[in-house]
């Protein structure tokens, strides 16, 4: 029985592996891709405005 109590730990781990990498393959595009993807270009349009620096007044 002991190489039963050695194997279940990374045989757990493994499905739990399994399960994490489902979830995100399942979770990529769909129906809120493009709104996920704007708020990604927004979010990266004010970093790039907030580098900028503000021009002179001359």
């Amino acid at each position: 029985m002991d190489y039963v109590s050695a194997l279940v730990p990374p045989v757990v781990m493994a499905v739990f592996f399994i399960g994490v990498i489902r979830v995100i393959v399942k979770t990529q595009g769909g129906a809120a891709k493009a709104k996920e993807d704007a708020a990604v270009d927004a979010a990266l349009a004010r970093a790039e405005a907030a580098r900028q620096p503000a021009a002179p007044d001359a």
